[in-house]
């Protein structure tokens, strides 16, 4: 299991940083409760954060919909 990083300042670049290397783990709910509130508070400061955030959700949604949809009888 890897490791979690403590962000000290959720305002610092590293911040960002740190935010974007845990994206995955984030959005797949792999993180414990308080690390995932620290990236939270970040992202509740934090624009371009939350663009690349709400980016690779809606992707995932969108693949995950398209995964979903029957493959027509004809092919």
């Amino acid at each position: 299991m890897t490791e979690e990083r403590q962000v000290q300042d959720p305002f610092a670049m590293s911040a960002c940083e740190e935010t974007l290397r845990e994206l995955y783990r984030f959005l797949d709910g792999e993180l414990t409760e308080d690390r995932r509130g620290q990236i939270e508070l970040h992202l509740g400061h934090c624009g371009p954060c939350v663009e690349v955030v709400s980016f690779e959700a809606e992707l995932r949604r969108v693949v995950g919909d398209r995964c979903r949809e029957e493959v027509p009888a004809e092919l």
